[in-house]
């Protein structure tokens, strides 16, 4: 039996639909199909998901893709752990500088208003650092439920 959960321990889902799929060294990782999201932990898809959007992936959620985005945000708060990761900054929301019809305040409205329906918005800044928040994010939400079930398993035993 392990005495420490370690990250090499802990094996990330990456939905088969995902065509960027974040590093998320130093966990393992699989592909399968999740139900909602991005990524997840084996053992723990019901409790942990997470969203990934790069910049054009986010503009087109608050523009043409708006209502099939809200059904997934809807999907999303039924989780304990939930998360969108946006690989870009609040800085490079508010400057607008893409060639699309949608503006940066309705992004950053958008952005808002999915923190306060529950959901954290992460702004990682490039793919990279998305990768690590992710990664780092689903080994923490698996090393506390490791610990909640060995410490349920030691109160059985007593």
């Amino acid at each position: 039996m392990l005495t420490k959960l370690k990250p090499e321990h802990v094996v990330a889902v990456v939905d088969s639909r995902e065509q960027r799929p974040w590093d998320l060294t130093p966990l393992q990782s699989i592909t399968d199909t999740l139900v909602t999201g991005d990524y997840s932990v084996r053992g723990l898809e019901h409790v942990v998901c997470l969203e990934r959007k790069s910049l054009p992936d986010l503009l087109s959620c608050v523009g043409g893709q708006r209502a099939r985005f809200e059904r997934e945000v809807q999907r999303l708060l039924a989780y304990p752990t939930r998360a969108l990761i946006v690989e870009s900054t609040w800085e490079q929301i508010e400057t607008g500088q893409w060639r699309s019809r949608v503006h940066s305040s309705a992004v950053i409205g958008s952005l808002l208003g999915w923190v306060a329906a529950g959901l954290p918005v992460i702004m990682a800044g490039d793919h990279q650092r998305a990768g690590q928040f992710a990664s780092r994010l689903l080994f923490t939400v698996a090393r506390r439920r490791w610990k909640e079930l060995r410490e349920l398993t030691a109160y059985i035993a007593c």
